[in-house]
């Protein structure tokens, strides 16, 4: 016996909606939908394109509706940015976490909280985008006066899907508003700083059923189908369908953004794991996502898109990374940590001056820049990871990648040279398959832990294994 669920998932550069077909012993995916999510500039600063994407995904759901029986929907996508609503209207479109406003909101907020003690309240390493400073900077703008509610993307779309209005817990853990370990909303805190508690939804767990779609969205996508919560922060979705059946494994979701950390029980607020800016997000059944956010693959892919740019042609990624493999002179290492590196443009000008500064040779070749690129990444993975293993005293025997950083295989090698620990590179869809699998769940056609789901995905899938060299 097998269901089918559909998956609205989410990237900082795409969507997509896929199809799970889960069961017992079946766990496989069906994409029926791909689409580019393409933030627009305009005179007041870098917004998302969302009346787009929600187009995309109600098309996407239609053409998943021609598949057959689909019983459910879930959502899930990058944390932090949300709309502002009132009267259930929205009130501007959504800014994208890059863009430089927040800078403002950072002084406000901590002049009121220092970062100190922040930490202790809401346990998130300092990320300049995270939500509650977003906030403090439309209240600096008068514009939280005119709102009654925020809902954050999956939020936003889900009632735009259902006419229900939630916060699903493992995103609402990203806003830095919510009490560390998985408690409710600080209301405290918010009003503290300025953001009123009313803009607050109603929390929900992932399992959750928030609700039927409307009339008009039955009509458009031929569905009748509910929407359930998932773990909508798209890193809990992926943590959820990393296939660990040893419980010593750090993690890596690698796309955009790297992921990287262990799954804890309790969060670590120690002075320590302050210090070294590492993060304690919700998971699903309340696990403990300790990790710390680096770059990510946006270093690569905005440097590709520089060079796309100036030459006018198209560059083929894998010959690319091919050519950066065969590069036998040692290239230098930047700090793929450092804040310089998170607008977009001209990323290719700034690594050169980050090198240049401190007296490192710049790469002479796109290849060798790529190198570069690579190097610095599994770097920062791999520190990373020993930082993880030793803040929260949890031993680590490998390192499992997932997301499309799992068909990098010279990351995953490099990686795997630098950590000194075997890499476990796979499933690349390990966000789709943890949407999934928590819909099946809660739709009753599977069952058990987090560990048995997981336990799932290790007998339907098979990583590749990358041993450390010396």
């Amino acid at each position: 016996m097998t269901v089918t669920v559909a998956a609205v998932d989410l990237g900082a550069t795409s969507g997509r909606v896929m199809l799970g077909h889960v069961g017992p012993d079946e766990l496989r995916l069906e994409a029926v939908a791909r689409f580019p999510n393409t933030p627009v500039e305009t005179i007041d600063g870098l917004h998302w394109n969302i009346l787009e994407l929600y187009r995309s995904i109600v098309e996407g759901l239609r053409a998943a509706a021609q598949t057959g029986d689909v019983a459910a929907i879930g959502i899930d996508s990058w944390a932090v940015d949300y709309a502002l609503l009132r009267g259930g209207r929205m009130l501007g479109t959504p800014y994208h976490y890059r863009d430089a406003r927040t800078a403002a909101g950072v002084d406000a907020v901590h002049a009121v909280a220092p970062f100190e003690e922040l930490y202790g309240e809401n346990g998130l390493q300092f990320l300049a985008f995270n939500t509650l400073y977003q906030l403090a900077a439309d209240r600096i703008a008068g514009t939280l006066d005119l709102a009654d509610e925020a809902l954050l993307i999956p939020d936003l779309i889900a009632y735009w899907l259902t006419g229900e209005k939630v916060a699903e817990s493992t995103n609402a853990s990203t806003t830095g508003l919510l009490r560390v370990g998985g408690g409710d909303w600080n209301r405290p805190l918010a009003e503290s700083l300025g953001i009123p508690s009313r803009l607050l939804p109603t929390l929900v767990q992932p399992g959750h059923r928030i609700g039927p779609l409307r009339d008009a969205v039955r009509t458009a996508t031929g569905l009748d189908a509910p929407v359930i919560a998932v773990g909508s922060h798209d890193t809990a979705s992926a943590v959820a369908a990393i296939p660990m059946t040893d419980p010593d494994a750090a993690y890596i979701s690698c796309g955009t953004w790297g992921l990287v950390g262990v799954e804890l029980d309790a969060p670590v607020l120690t002075e320590a794991s302050r210090a070294a800016n590492f993060t304690n997000e919700g998971g699903v059944d309340g696990r403990v996502r300790f990790l710390h956010n680096v770059m990510g693959l946006w270093l690569l892919s905005e440097s590709v898109r520089a060079w796309e740019r100036e030459s006018g042609e198209t560059i083929d990624l894998p010959a690319l990374l091919a050519e950066a493999a065969a590069v036998e002179t040692p290239q230098p290492v930047f700090d793929a940590n450092d804040p310089v590196f998170t607008a977009p443009g001209g990323m290719p000008d700034r690594i050169a001056s980050w090198l240049s500064e401190r007296g490192l040779a710049v790469p002479q070749s796109r290849a060798a820049f790529a190198r570069c690129i690579v190097e610095s990444l599994a770097s920062a993975f791999a520190d990373a990871v020993h930082a993880a293993a030793e803040l929260s005293g949890k031993r680590v025997n490998a390192i499992h990648l997932v997301g499309g950083g799992s068909l990098n295989e010279l990351l995953c090698q490099l990686t795997a040279d630098r950590a000194g620990l075997p890499v476990l590179a796979g499933p690349v869809e390990a966000t789709a398959l943890g949407n999934v699998l928590v819909q099946a769940r809660a739709l009753g056609e599977i069952s058990g832990s987090l560990e048995d789901l997981r336990e799932l995905v290790a007998r339907t899938t098979a990583p590749r294994r990358f041993a450390p060299r010396a």
